[in-house]
C-alpha cells in the first residue's frame, strides 16, 4: 500500500477577507475531492487571508498511481483563476505487507505485549 501526500501553497490574489479565502479554498477542495477521490484539508496559514496551505492525500496499491493523481491535483491548483500556486511538495510513503513500514503505533504495542492496554481502554467505553 502507498500513501501519497501533496502540499500546495497558494497565494490568493484579490482576497480582502477570510471569507474570500474560504470561498477559493472550499472550491478547490470540493473540485479535487469529487474529481480525484482524494482527501484534502487546509493545514496551515489559517488566519492569513491571502495565503493557504492545503494537504491532499491519496491511497493506492501503486506508487505510480499516487504520483499521477497528485500531479493532476497540482495541475488543478496551478490553473485556479483566483490563486497562484507558489509551492508544492509531494511525498509517497510505502507501507509494507501487514504494516511493516510503520514505526511505532499499535504494531509496536502488539510486539511489546501492551496491546491489552488499548483493548482495555476500548472496553471501558
Amino acid at each position: 500500500m502507498f500513501v501519497g501526500v501533496l502540499r500546495v501553497s497558494l497565494t490568493i490574489v484579490g482576497s480582502q477577507s477570510l471569507k474570500d479565502k474560504r470561498r477559493v479554498v472550499a472550491s478547490f477542495k470540493e473540485r479535487v475531492i469529487s474529481r480525484f477521490r482524494v482527501s484534502a484539508a487546509e493545514v496551515s496559514a489559517l488566519d492569513n487571508y491571502r495565503h493557504a496551505v492545503i494537504g491532499v492525500v491519496v491511497v493506492s496499491n501503486e506508487a505510480a498511481h499516487c504520483d499521477s493523481v497528485l500531479a493532476e491535483v497540482a495541475g488543478v491548483a496551478s490553473n485556479l483563476p483566483n490563486a497562484i500556486l507558489t509551492d508544492r511538495a509531494t511525498e509517497i510513503v510505502p507501507f509494507g505487507e501487514g504494516g511493516r513500514g510503520i514505526q511505532g503505533g499499535i504494531e509496536a504495542a502488539l510486539g511489546s505485549g501492551q496491546a491489552g492496554v488499548f483493548l482495555e481502554r476500548d472496553d471501558e467505553r
